[in-house]
Order: C-alpha cells, then sequence, then structure tokens
C-alpha cells in the first residue's frame, strides 16, 4: 500500500508512513538519516540473540543456532534486523507498511544472498491470515503506529506459545523529550527534524500492559545507553531514554 492508503481503522499511521517512504532510499548507507539504527545494531542483535538463545535453549557457539525457527520483524525498513536474523538460523518474514521499503529490503536481501519473505504488510493483515512465529520483532515501530494497545495486542497474538517477542522504544519521559527529541533531531542532527512525536512515546509499563493483553509475560527490561567517548551503544539498566523490552509467551 501506498504511504496515502491506509486504511483507518488499522494500526497504520499515514503520516508516519511518509515519513519513512520519504527516507527509504537511505536504510543501507551507514552515515545517512538512518545511522542511528546502524550505531544500535550490534547492541540490539546481540539482546536479541543472548534473550532467545536463552529461551529456547539454543548454542550460540553453532553457526545457524536458530535454525527450525521462524521468525517476523514487524516494520522491518530496509532490512537491517532482518539480514542478522536470517544469518543466524531464522526463517524470517518481515512486514512494512511502506512498499518502497520492502523493495529497498528485497533488493538488499537479494545482492547478500539471503532468502527472506519480505511483504508490505501491516501486522493485523497477517494475523488475519491465521499466522504465528517462534518469534516476534518490534523494534522501533510502536512510537509510530495509531493505535498502540491493538498494534501491541496484535503482536502477542503473533506469537506461538512457549514463543518470545523482543520489542523497543523510547520512554516517555523529560530525559527522552530532552535527549532524544530535541537533542537527537535538532542539536545532533542524528535524525531528521520532525521523526519523532515525544507525545506518543511509549512507557514500559505501557508496552508490557499492552503485550499482556496478547497473552505475553514481560520477562525483561533493558535501557540503551549512547557512549559518546567510544561512539557506541550499550545494554544498561537505564531505562529513561531508549530501552528494550523481552516477553515470552507460556505453553
Amino acid at each position: 500500500m501506498s504511504a496515502t492508503a491506509a486504511p483507518q481503522t488499522s494500526t497504520a499511521s499515514a503520516e508516519e508512513m511518509a515519513k519513512f517512504e520519504a527516507m527509504a532510499d537511505a536504510w543501507w548507507d551507514p552515515v545517512g538519516k538512518f545511522k542511528p539504527l546502524h550505531k544500535f545494531n550490534p547492541a540490539r542483535v546481540a539482546f536479541i540473540r543472548d534473550s532467545l538463545g536463552a529461551h529456547f535453549g539454543r548454542d550460540l557457539g553453532r553457526p545457524r543456532p536458530f535454525e527450525g525457527l521462524t521468525l517476523l520483524d514487524i516494520g522491518c525498513g530496509g532490512g537491517l534486523l532482518s539480514e542478522p536474523m536470517a544469518r543466524l538460523g531464522f526463517s524470517v518474514t518481515g512486514l512494512d507498511a511502506v512498499e518502497k521499503n520492502v523493495g529497498v529490503a528485497r533488493l538488499h536481501a537479494e545482492r547478500s544472498d539471503l532468502a527472506i519473505d519480505y511483504r508490505c504488510q501491516l501486522a493485523e493483515d497477517v494475523l488475519a491470515q491465521g499466522e504465528r512465529f517462534d518469534v516476534v520483532l518490534t523494534m522501533e515501530v510502536v512510537e509510530h503506529v495509531a493505535d498502540v494497545p491493538l498494534f501491541l495486542r496484535t503482536c502477542g497474538d503473533l506469537v506461538k506459545p512457549g514463543g518470545a517477542l523482543v520489542g523497543a522504544t523510547l520512554n516517555r519521559t523529560l530525559k527522552s523529550l530532552a535527549l532524544a527529541k530535541f537533542g537527537a533531531e535538532y542539536v545532533l542532527r542524528w535524525v531528521p527534524a520532525g521523526t519523532h512525536d515525544w507525545r506518543k512515546f511509549v512507557k514500559p509499563s505501557e508496552f508490557a500492559a499492552g503485550l499482556r493483553e496478547g497473552g505475553l509475560v514481560t520477562e525483561a527490561l533493558r535501557g540503551m545507553t549512547f557512549l559518546p567517548l567510544t561512539d557506541t551503544w550499550e545494554v544498561t539498566g537505564d531505562l529513561d531514554v531508549n530501552y528494550m523490552i523481552f516477553a515470552t509467551k507460556p505453553d
């Protein structure tokens, strides 16, 4: 669907989709508009890998430790997380509401010789088709959707019994307003001005409550902290700005 064609009753926000459609060509430029996500990725991938490895009892020393498991990457963008997940052995399905993003992701996966099922669909569309996955990722997505409770409940419903979900977003605090909104957009220019609406940031309690409606139990909350001296991010206990959530669905 195009950035202006989202139905009013869906979780998709036409305004948010238009923002990312305008930036779609920059997904794989490590110093471009998505530079923060490229910087995030090592810490994000490590958190996802370690959390899921422990949950599923997988040997992370093996080349493709998650072989045989399915993974849904909701809001996959250009595939910055879908590709490392495929390399870890998951059978990956990537969803994005912006058709141009899906096109970029498909092309990059083909060039990287990776078999990833990219689709221009919404999470509720996949749920209506009766599909379920061992793992669902929703990373830096929930702050851009039109209906947060519906979106989180849908994410939970998409997880198979015994499966897990990993999510990430921005906390709605005064610190995040100063750093993630004004600092990142207008001072440091890490992302284009207007990328985020602080009023749409989601508190950890709200994220956990939404997932609980989808049958998930929150197991861990971890923060993401920027280290200016090394220009890197690390997983910490500080949830004030960026944070990740790990939740599971009982058998």
